[in-house]
């Protein structure tokens, strides 16, 4: 299937867009927009799947988040079997986040940032392994401690010499780290924040088009002029904008080739 934007990474299956689902599919129809149903945990994966087998311009990833669920154990043989659906196109998202583990304010709930740390990297294991088994490329979250790079540091650490592909989605690394990523063949993808800070600009910059995408992360983080209100995946055009004027490329060539990356990424038909 065709699409002329694809946002590749929503949280579409969220409860909080139950009540007017009908009306934020016909937005995101109208918009010409396609997007990426993302799993985070059993049910939400379980949710994903439901969601693009009932739409054709909706697909979904299975796996569990580092941070939502951590007292979820991971269930191999469950997700091993819900990987045979047709409409499954990556595993993820998982990976690290030190972030919320050592945030004064959230801290307490992960105990020994330690043992947080090694829980994590367990879990993360597992899933590259079943993105191994599979061929189905990771759709990754990575969230350093701030004013570091540290849980990137340690995902391209756990990724060399697996033979694995993938995205790293909501990327917030430094030129550095997105070569390093590149040398892997992984993909980053932007959100809407590169409408309200140009920290990402030189990063957008660097990395080439062809190994780039764009994303919403509804209902998180909407872009600007929607700024205060519930993301969703059609405004992925404002992201899409904005890629083009920081790279200072031609809107339309970024729309289609970042359409083009998408369907390429995931095997997307």
């Amino acid at each position: 299937m065709s699409t002329t934007y694809f946002d590749i990474h929503s949280h579409l299956n969220d409860p909080r867009f139950d009540p007017d689902m009908d009306e934020v599919l016909l937005r995101m129809r109208e918009a010409e927009v396609a997007t990426i149903a993302v799993g985070t945990d059993k049910e939400m994966s379980e949710r994903a799947i439901a969601l693009a087998e009932k739409h054709p311009d909706v697909w979904a990833t299975i796996g569990q988040h580092p941070t939502d669920t951590h007292d979820e154990i991971f269930d191999g043989t469950w997700y091993r079997e819900k990987v045979k659906q047709e409409k499954v196109v990556a595993i993820g998202e998982c990976g690290l986040d030190y972030y919320w583990p050592t945030n004064p304010d959230s801290r307490k709930d992960f105990g020994d940032v330690d043992i947080e740390k090694r829980r994590q990297h367990e879990l993360f294991a597992e899933q590259i392994a079943l993105a191994e088994e599979t061929g189905l490329p990771l759709m990754i979250h990575g969230r350093p401690t701030p004013k570091t790079m540290d849980a990137y540091e340690d995902i391209l650490e756990m990724l060399r010499g697996r033979g694995v592909k993938g995205n790293v989605h909501f990327f917030v690394g430094d030129t550095t780290i997105a070569k390093q990523f590149l040398d892997l063949g992984f993909t980053m993808s932007f959100t809407g924040v590169l409408t309200f800070t140009h920290d990402y600009d030189e990063t957008v910059r660097y990395i080439p088009l062809d190994m780039m995408h764009a994303e919403t992360d509804a209902p998180y983080v909407a872009p600007v002029p929607h700024r205060g209100k519930r993301n969703e995946p059609g405004f992925v055009i404002e992201v899409i904008k904005a890629i083009a004027q920081i790279r200072g490329e031609d809107e339309e060539k970024v729309r289609e080739v970042l359409a083009g990356n998408a369907h390429q990424l995931f095997g997307l038909k």
